[in-house]
């Protein structure tokens, strides 16, 4: 039963794409990669090299790969990106950067989950930003 005084419920936007944020947050393994191979260095120049990448390779894929939704996206993703970090750390301590186990204190998981999804938010603006420079809506 319905009323004609009721407004119509919008439509559902596009659902959110799991697999891509799936494998956009497998980008966090480039921290336990670098430190064994050494490729980037270490210390800072490491830092900025991976956020780097992974800034880039975020924004393109999303951006020029028309993903839909691209701000909650790559917000999802920050999240698992983080989740996925502090999994290395608790399984693998010393690739961290943590020499006991059990990776760093317990009470920083969420902040670092919190700053995680503020890059991937700001990453997906970014890719917004290119989708809408694309002519993504046509």
């Amino acid at each position: 039963m319905t009323s004609p005084d009721l407004p119509a419920q919008p439509a559902p936007g596009p659902a959110v794409p799991w697999a891509v944020v799936a494998g956009l947050s497998t980008m966090a393994l480039l921290w336990p990669l670098t430190g064994l191979t050494g490729v980037v260095g270490t210390g800072a120049p490491r830092a900025f090299a991976i956020i780097g990448i992974t800034a880039v390779v975020w924004i393109g894929v999303v951006g020029l790969g028309r993903v839909p939704r691209p701000v909650l996206t790559l917000t999802l993703t920050g999240v698992a990106y983080g989740l996925v970090a502090t999994a290395i750390s608790l399984l693998v301590p010393v690739l961290a950067g943590f020499g006991g186990p059990g990776g760093g204190p317990a009470w920083t998981i969420v902040p670092a989950l919190l700053y995680n999804a503020m890059c991937g938010a700001l990453a997906g603006v970014a890719a917004a930003g290119v989708q809408r420079l694309r002519g993504a809506d046509r």
